[in-house]
């Protein structure tokens, strides 16, 4: 028994030209752009200061290696990035969507937002750090952080099209998969630290042309305190739920607080489910679950003596009829359950 469209095949076949040859097939693959490696590399320079500029990477994967000596600048996003061999370099990185791996590196400055951060056999690396997850060294010595601080006017843009979040940012949860007694692998830098004496901008005119900015009240990622020890007993946490306007509101009240003398210490942006709620509200549970269906919310923890009720102050002359959660206890407060670090358990769902 023969096939149909077999038949067809063989007709339409007799029924060509003599003498014309049969086009070819056109698949979707075959009509990508060609992408050529070299593009994306920056291996055995030195002496240079190369980079990217915005909209020259689109979200490819890069590599930065054998490098001595040089200034690299990537303002884009990108798929992941690995950093091998590089010696006494300054790095900025855009937004990565996935991981950024430094290996057998030394002497190295670092600026950069990324999903995933691991370092392995490196010493001496100094790096202003947005990390969505738990960054992690290895086999490495004398490894100092500090938040990421930076600005440029593609950046929002760039965190976006990466998946990243800019209030996930867990810069200063180091973990050490080889610890040693008695010694410490890492540390944090100063909180008066001034990034361009670290991070200093490019220098060649093509570079120069991205209008950065390294003042902290410009960051595109909120500037936090992170895991440094905290200058008071009393913290505060405060809830935004999903809206127009959450992410302008969010950084508002960052502003607000932070003019008043108070620390940001960290923030989280997640999807929250009824038992968070349960959880982080208590109470008032019955009042924020209606809001949690409509997107994630942002959570930011303030500490400072009258934390609480200068949140409080603020919320409701600047921001009146925005519905926010306020925590209204200290920690200090006996029996108190902290609700930042409650908030904190809550896995990321976005």
């Amino acid at each position: 028994m023969g096939c149909f469209f077999s038949k067809r095949r063989k007709a339409e076949k007799e029924s060509q030209p003599e003498g014309e040859e049969e086009r070819p097939k056109q698949y979707s693959w075959d009509q990508r752009e060609k992408v050529d490696p070299k593009d994306y590399m920056f291996s055995g320079l030195k002496d240079e200061t190369v980079g990217r500029l915005p909209g020259k990477v689109a979200g490819q994967q890069f590599l930065i290696q054998d490098c001595e000596n040089c200034s690299i600048y990537i303002f884009d996003h990108s798929a992941t990035v690995t950093i091998d061999d590089c010696t006494n370099c300054v790095i900025f990185l855009g937004p990565v969507k996935g991981s950024v791996f430094f290996r057998n590196c030394r002497d190295c400055k670092c600026a950069l937002a990324c999903q995933q951060f691991r370092v392995r056999d490196c010493r001496k690396l100094e790096v202003f750090l947005c990390c969505a997850t738990q960054p992690i060294i290895e086999s490495s010595t004398n490894i100092k952080f500090a938040c990421f601080q930076w600005y440029y006017p593609e950046l929002a843009f760039q965190f976006k099209d990466a998946g990243l979040s800019i209030f996930n940012n867990t810069w200063s949860n180091i973990h050490d998969f080889t610890p040693v007694s008695g010694e410490l692998n890492w540390s944090l830098l100063s909180e008066d630290t001034v990034v361009q004496d670290h991070i200093p901008l490019p220098t060649t005119e093509e570079l120069k042309t991205v209008r950065v900015s390294t003042e902290a009240n410009r960051s595109i990622v909120p500037v936090s305190r992170g895991q440094r020890q905290k200058s008071s007993d009393e913290s505060c946490l405060v809830v935004l739920f999903a809206g127009d306007y959450t992410i302008a509101n969010a950084r508002k009240l960052i502003d607000e607080m932070v003019g008043k003398g108070f620390f940001l210490v960290q923030t989280k942006e997640v999807s929250m489910k009824a038992e968070d709620a349960q959880r982080v509200f208590r109470d008032k549970a019955p009042d924020f679950l209606p809001l949690l269906s409509k997107g994630p919310v942002i959570a930011l923890e303030f500490n400072g003596d009258g934390a609480v009720e200068g949140c409080q102050l603020i919320v409701n002359e600047t921001f009146n009829g925005t519905k926010m959660f306020v925590s209204e206890s200290k920690e200090t407060a006996p029996g108190d359950v902290d609700s930042f670090y409650n908030f904190a358990d809550i896995q990321m769902g976005i």
